[in-house]
């Protein structure tokens, strides 16, 4: 029923959606493909693709990596190359933080959240993309698209240590990101 709803929400998308192109260095290498969902999350796809096309993205590292859960990344305030490893996964954008757009469309293997805070309302330019389904994340996170291409290249992020899943060493880094219509 959920794989139903995600094809559902994917073929109810426009022919010409707007997407990610993820070039990947590290560990893993190689591209992540991204279909955005528009219309269930319209401010965050705002949001995100503005940062991509403004290279805000590129160089920054995959701070957070859970095996069997997430890896979360987009940190463009402390996650970028030559930054504060130490605060990666603490910071945003300058860009306002964005209200909360929950749907029905649940966390499986590829699909793409935005990361917070404890409050539903402090989404801004972090991410993340599940490795397995994650039910509990079931409309208390904002879901922004699936990958469509590169689940390997995601299944060969380097991960994270400990509970939190923070990434000790050299991280795997969106070396660019790149917006598709």
């Amino acid at each position: 029923m959920r794989k139903f709803a995600v094809l559902l929400a994917l073929a109810a998308s426009p022919a010409a959606a707007t997407g990610l192109e993820i070039d990947v260095a590290g560990q893993a290498n190689g591209t992540i493909k991204i279909d955005l969902l528009e219309e269930v999350a319209p401010n965050h796809v705002e949001q995100i693709t503005a940062l991509a096309r403004e290279g805000a993205y590129d160089g920054v590292m995959f701070h957070r990596v859970i095996d069997g859960f997430m890896a979360q990344t987009g940190d463009v305030e402390f996650g970028g190359e030559g930054g504060d490893a130490a605060m990666a996964g603490m910071g945003g954008s300058e860009r306002d933080d964005l209200e909360a757009e929950f749907s029905d469309i649940p966390f499986e293997r590829g699909t793409v959240g935005m990361a917070r805070s404890q409050d539903p309302n402090s989404a801004n330019s972090q991410f993340f993309i599940m490795f397995a389904p994650g039910d509990f994340l079931n409309g208390q996170y904002t879901v922004v698209g699936q990958v469509t291409e590169g689940l390997e290249v995601l299944d060969a992020i380097k991960r994270g240590e400990g509970p939190n899943g923070a990434v000790i060493g050299e991280p795997d880094v969106m070396r660019e990101v790149r917006v598709t219509e």
